[in-house]
């Protein structure tokens, strides 16, 4: 097992996270090298994820110049599998304070999930590495932007609903990363196993962000 960090300056360079959930073993094992050519750093791998148990280990060993983390870590349960299966960093839908200062504890970078002002704040006093904002779809870029005021301090990554049209109006907001999903790992082109127009919309992103 590679038991390298967590890159706060990978991530910096490129700060989107791109969450896998629902994607078969056979379909990641292809994705991963296209992933990282097209020079996106960071990797989460969701915890109802039917195949994480084979997924996570796997990007752990066979590509190490990647962030490799665990997603919809609800438990301590989780929290521990997460760990064992080599996840280098934390992402939450909620705040589970337990979790946030467990993490902390360990020296493992979390992105707890929070919503309200009042829960942003108690995961980043807390203990948290960035705050997820989710699910981000409903309010849009100016729910970031009207945070920016009174939380301003707080690096935020608004995660859901985030595509390649908006990510420079959530930039401009004031979002310090992005958590991308479905928008990202593209159910037509995988299920096509078209990886050559993968590549391009992962580099689509990628040049979006460096944009932004």
């Amino acid at each position: 097992m590679n038991t390298t960090p967590f890159s706060h300056e990978r991530f910096d360079r490129i700060p989107l996270i791109g969450i896998i959930r629902d994607i078969s073993f056979d379909d990641v094992r292809a994705i991963l090298p296209i992933y990282q050519q097209a020079g996106l750093t960071t990797l989460e791998v969701t915890m109802n994820t039917t195949d994480v148990e084979q997924i996570l280990p796997y990007a752990r060993a066979h590509f190490p110049s990647l962030n490799v983390g665990a997603g919809t870590v609800c438990t301590p349960g989780d929290l521990n599998k997460a760990l064992d299966l080599g996840a280098q960093f934390i992402v939450t839908p909620v705040v589970v304070k337990k979790m946030i200062k467990s993490c902390k504890k360990l020296g493992i970078p979390i992105f707890p999930g929070a919503y309200t002002p009042s829960e942003i704040y108690t995961a980043w006093s807390l203990g948290a590495t960035m705050v997820k904002i989710y699910p981000a779809t409903a309010l849009g870029p100016a729910y970031i932007k009207d945070l920016r005021g009174p939380l301003k301090n707080i690096p935020l990554m608004p995660t859901g609903g985030i595509q390649l049209d908006n990510i420079g109006a959530f930039r401009d907001a004031g979002a310090n990363a992005f958590g991308i999903g479905s928008q990202l790992f593209n159910q037509k082109l995988i299920k096509e196993k078209d990886w050559q127009g993968l590549e391009k919309h992962f580099q689509a992103f990628v040049d979006r962000i460096k944009e932004a």
